[in-house]
């Protein structure tokens, strides 16, 4: 299948493409995308990958799908185009970035700056319907999202995994800890967030050192 998606990616993930899941859930979103309202905007369903390209990977990040309000999603896990008000997550995430750096509170909740810095932020699951969360979970994208993070354990190393909530600490097993640095917390959500946990976890301060320790830049958070 000619699927548009970044050239390094698509080579690495071209197995997938040719597998009758993939092809099934082409149909399935592409119906879904002609008869009802579906986020983000088609172009940018595989922005993760798009912006961050295979061998640039630094950090991942892993959510579980879109946001599935009009104008938020941009394809990557947690962010918001400009413009649109920041998602409570968004917000304690910024939070803690401002505690563990001193990184002030930035004027829009776009994460591309993230991105083209090496951040893979990779939902699990690539498309949702609008106002209905989780509506695309069962169509086949975890299995493709699986075998991305799969394909970067095994062929990458030094890359640090942000795994938040349990949903995202689930697929834990998949990365190798002696190559990598799996930081894990509950998620930034405030329901999980306020609970403690979250708060004061230093993930963003510990990957930044785990970077620059293995001769890699920091991230600009």
């Amino acid at each position: 299948m000619n699927v548009q998606i970044e050239e390094s990616w698509k080579q690495h993930l071209q197995g997938e493409f040719d597998k009758p899941y993939f092809e099934q859930l082409t149909q399935w979103v592409r119906q879904e995308y002609q008869t009802t309202t579906c986020y983000p905007p088609g172009r940018e369903i595989f922005n993760a990958f798009n912006l961050c390209p295979f061998d640039k990977v630094k950090v991942v990040i892993i959510g579980q799908d879109p946001y599935h309000e009009h104008g938020q999603a941009e394809g990557l896990c947690f962010s918001v185009k400009p413009g649109v008000m920041m998602p409570p997550s968004l917000v304690n995430i910024f939070k803690e970035i401002e505690d563990d750096l001193g990184t002030p509170m930035p004027m829009n909740g776009s994460l591309v700056r993230w991105a083209e810095q090496g951040v893979l932020l990779l939902n699990a699951t690539l498309t949702v319907r609008a106002h209905q969360a989780n509506s695309h979970s069962r169509l086949g994208w975890q299995t493709f999202t699986d075998a991305a993070i799969r394909v970067l354990a095994t062929e990458r190393e030094h890359i640090v995994y942000l795994l938040w909530g349990g949903y995202a600490r689930g697929k834990a097993s998949m990365i190798d800890r002696e190559k990598n640095l799996v930081l894990e917390s509950v998620h930034p959500s405030p329901l999980s967030a306020n609970r403690g946990g979250w708060f004061g976890n230093h993930h963003f301060s510990q990957c930044n050192a785990y970077l620059a320790a293995h001769g890699l830049a920091p991230i600009a958070w």
